[in-house]
């Protein structure tokens, strides 16, 4: 099977998985979606946004719909789930968060410089109150790719309260932004662990104000 049938056939199943996320948002979440317009087809992202459910992934594919196809990084847990496991192999690369080392990091690099949408969350984890990493400030300077900021607001319970309620969800797209706009004077004046760590939370507070 060449590259080109097997890029075919990995597009086409990934449209299938959009539309049933879209259909399943739709029903429990009454998806709303904000700001779509505002995706350039001809650019690059790194696309960001709170991680606070399971569920951030297929909203955010639903949200985002077949045309914008989206490689997210992931936990390399994940691939123990078998229900997950051949989706998160397609469309995901998976990273050792806890040892995070040097094959981690190429392979981050090289799927960030691969894909044209790439999803990160900043926090890298589901947790509450947890500081964001400096992962995805530094593979934006890295790669020079503009930051996709995308807020999940939920109206209602969130993660869900199974089995009946469901929030109703607003997925908003927000202007994309560089680094360089992140930073300020004080910034830059600051220590390298201090600016990435500043950096890390203006970018959240683009992401809360979309």
């Amino acid at each position: 099977m060449t590259d080109q049938l097997k890029d075919l056939l990995k597009g086409g199943l990934y449209a299938f998985i959009s539309f049933f996320f879209f259909l399943l948002a739709k029903i429990l979440f009454r998806l709303r979606v904000k700001g779509k317009e505002i995706i350039d087809h001809d650019s690059h992202y790194i696309t960001v946004a709170r991680h606070r459910s399971y569920w951030d992934i297929p909203l955010l594919t639903a949200a985002l719909g077949w045309r914008n196809r989206i490689h997210f990084i992931a936990r390399k847990g994940l691939l123990r789930n078998p229900l997950f496991n051949p989706l998160i192999k397609l469309y995901a690369t998976t990273i050792d968060h806890d040892n995070f080392n040097k094959a981690d990091f190429r392979r981050m690099l090289q799927a960030i410089k691969r894909e044209r949408l790439i999803g990160i969350f900043p926090e890298g984890t589901t947790r509450r109150r947890v500081d964001p990493k400096s992962g995805a400030i530094h593979f934006a300077r890295l790669t020079g790719k503009k930051f996709l900021p995308v807020n999940i607001r939920a109206n209602g319970p969130y993660p869900p309260r199974y089995p009946f309620r469901y929030p109703q969800i607003t997925i908003s797209f927000g202007r994309p932004f560089t680094v360089s706009e992140l930073e300020s004077e004080t910034v830059k004046m600051a220590s390298r662990a201090e600016r990435y760590r500043l950096l890390s939370e203006r970018l959240m507070e683009q992401i809360d104000a979309v």
